[in-house]
């Protein structure tokens, strides 16, 4: 009996080990994406700044300086006035996804954003790219 015990005591510690692996990456990213473009509505440059890679932490080292490079390169996705997700796509089995999320500003004008999201070795996804396409319409990613 301590033998089984052991071995499935073991057994939990490897599993536990293991990166855990995201259960719907979709769904995962655009949640992810949600919470940062709610963030930077709100002026909440560290929920905001919770949700960047360590890729963009290590170009912004702190969460105002990440909220004022927003603010100068993003201004749709900093004032959103509404937005939608449309495609996605999922690379190396959902260690990277691709979101296309359609944006219209607060003067009306329509834009669409790729998020580049990437997995974490905890689990979780962070934003690591943006990149924005003024007035177009979806052609996939």
């Amino acid at each position: 009996m301590p033998v089984r015990f052991a071995s499935a005591f073991v057994f939990l510690i490897l599993v536990s080990a293991l990166p855990s692996r995201a259960e719907d990456p979709v769904a995962e990213a655009q949640a992810v994406i949600a919470e940062q473009i709610d963030a930077l509505m709100a002026n909440d440059a560290e929920k905001a700044y919770s949700h960047a890679s360590p890729g963009i932490r290590s170009l912004y080292p702190d969460k105002d300086r990440f909220l004022d490079m927003v603010r100068r390169s993003y201004p749709p996705v900093y004032q959103a006035g509404n937005y939608a997700f449309g495609r996605s796509k999922l690379v190396g089995g959902g260690e990277m996804v691709l979101q296309e999320v359609m944006i219209t500003d607060p003067k009306g004008k329509d834009w669409t954003v790729i998020y580049e999201l990437r997995l974490m070795d905890d689990g979780s996804y962070k934003v690591n790219g943006v990149r924005m396409l003024a007035n177009t319409t979806s052609t996939g990613i």
